[in-house]
């Protein structure tokens, strides 16, 4: 597995808790692998498999909230919005990503800027 595989994976849960806050607004699961592969400028894919099994995730956690939207004999999409205790946990995973990439630099001699 490539580095960039191995990042994708292992950033899944905050990249989606930080879309959903940055946007503030209800995302249903595919809108959100697009947004996702927008904003990466296509440098990562978000297969359903990966994204999905995610976002049940946190919501059983508490993490976030969902809502089935749709006319009655339409499509209906099940909308996720960030919780009060999502944003708690994003605000420690951004702490833990901050000090984790300041290692991993220290570690690989990467200068950062400041």
């Amino acid at each position: 597995m490539s580095i960039r595989e191995q990042m994708r994976k292992g950033t899944t849960v905050v990249i989606i808790l930080n879309l959903l806050a940055e946007t503030d607004r209800p995302m249903y699961g595919y809108e959100i692998i697009q947004e996702l592969e927008a904003r990466s400028q296509g440098y990562f894919r978000f297969q359903e498999g990966l994204i999905y099994p995610r976002l049940h995730e946190l919501e059983r956690q508490g993490l976030l909230r969902s809502e089935w939207q749709g006319e009655e004999g339409s499509r209906r999409r099940k909308f996720y919005t960030i919780t009060a205790a999502g944003r708690r946990r994003l605000e420690q995973e951004l702490q833990g990503w901050q000090a984790f990439t300041h290692h991993v630099n220290e570690l690989l001699g990467v200068e950062t800027a400041r």
